[in-house]
């Protein structure tokens, strides 16, 4: 059964930094894309970045570029996200998903989800 236990949010200034971890377990990490998304009130969830475990090739979104970055420690089967000069309008529940067949940094090629982690920047 895939898990994905997504920590790190909390309360920061703008300019503020933080970083997101998502443990995944139940399933071979080295085969699957992972991704993070965030949702903001009133909004859809989309993709902020995403990590494909096999070649390795990241994307982000355009909102986020040069501020976050996605990595992975292979021993932990966890994956991070670096948030750094955080804007208040990066405030949203943030979720890692994963998926074995995923080839875009999309909600719907995303099917395991993790509980989101809420991430409020104030300014």
């Amino acid at each position: 059964e895939v898990q994905l236990q997504a920590s790190g949010g909390g309360l920061v200034q703008a300019g503020g930094s933080l970083t997101l971890s998502c443990a995944a377990s139940g399933f071979t990490f080295d085969d699957y894309a992972i991704g993070w998304f965030h949702q903001a009130p009133g909004k859809e969830r989309e993709g902020v970045s995403c990590i494909s475990r096999r070649d390795g090739s990241t994307y982000y979104a355009d909102s986020v570029k040069g501020r976050f970055t996605i990595s992975t420690d292979n021993a932990k089967n966890t994956v991070y996200l670096q948030m750094n000069s955080l804007k208040p309008e990066d405030t949203a529940v943030y979720y890692c998903a994963a998926d074995m067949l995923a080839t875009i940094c999309s909600e719907v090629d995303f099917g395991s989800w993790g509980q989101g982690t809420l991430v409020t920047v104030s300014s």
